[in-house]
């Protein structure tokens, strides 16, 4: 039993770390309403409701790993 609980520490763990680097990648990508002008060096904000995208799948993938890394470190509290 030890050692399941272990494995589940281990596994909440990596899965945590995981999920916090791909949460760290989302916050740091250009919304797809912003457009950068190198030739200006200007930033355009062109906002239409339809378009806006606010989360990509690379946060949404990492939120499920932080959650899933909780949920093994709180079950393995229960087994060890």
């Amino acid at each position: 039993m030890v050692t399941a609980a272990n494995a589940l520490r281990l596994l909440g763990s990596a899965l945590g770390a995981l999920g916090g680097a791909l949460v760290f990648v989302e916050f740091f990508q250009m919304p797809n309403y912003v457009e950068y002008n190198p030739e200006f060096q200007d930033y355009r904000i062109d906002t239409n409701r339809a378009d806006v995208r606010e989360h990509t799948w690379i946060g949404r993938i990492g939120g499920l790993c932080l959650s899933l890394g909780f949920a093994l470190l709180f079950v393995a509290t229960f087994l060890g």
